[in-house]
């Protein structure tokens, strides 16, 4: 088990379980949260809007393009896309305690003491969030 005491004196505790995922326990009654975004329905509409055209962007392109927003217009570049990005709001991608730590999807969790464990996934459980790490061989902690 690791200790994490973050700005406002609140100690949140790591522990690895049998599956190298990462109990994260303590105080998360002032917290912020970050839900994926779902690029799907936006991306099938631009490609039916552009059928026939040659040089289409590809969907990480897209994901990039689409947010872009022109200072000196004040417009989005693809407004008519932009309203079609949707929320996957039965995901968490980010939480952030108040006072930290910060942790996020595909974030390394060597800071904290378990080298090679990188954040797949966060499911909520009673004391705080079980962090999902990614299963690729390397998740031992050294």
């Amino acid at each position: 088990m690791k200790q994490y005491k973050n700005r406002y004196g609140d100690v949140f505790t790591f522990t690895k379980d049998e599956n190298n995922d990462i109990l994260w326990e303590g105080n998360f009654e002032y917290c912020r949260f970050g839900m994926p975004n779902d690029y799907t329905r936006a991306y099938d509409a631009y490609l039916k809007d552009n059928e026939g055209k040659q040089h289409l962007m590809n969907l990480p392109q897209f994901k990039s393009v689409v947010h872009h927003y022109d200072d000196e217009t004040f417009k989005y570049e693809y407004p008519e896309y932009i309203e079609m990005v949707d929320c996957l709001r039965d995901e968490v991608d980010m939480v952030d305690p108040s006072g930290g730590p910060y942790i996020t999807r595909g974030m390394s969790l060597g800071s904290f003491g378990f080298k090679y464990s990188i954040v797949e996934d966060f499911k909520k459980i009673d004391t705080g969030y079980k962090i999902i790490t990614k299963k690729d061989g390397t998740n031992t902690q050294i």
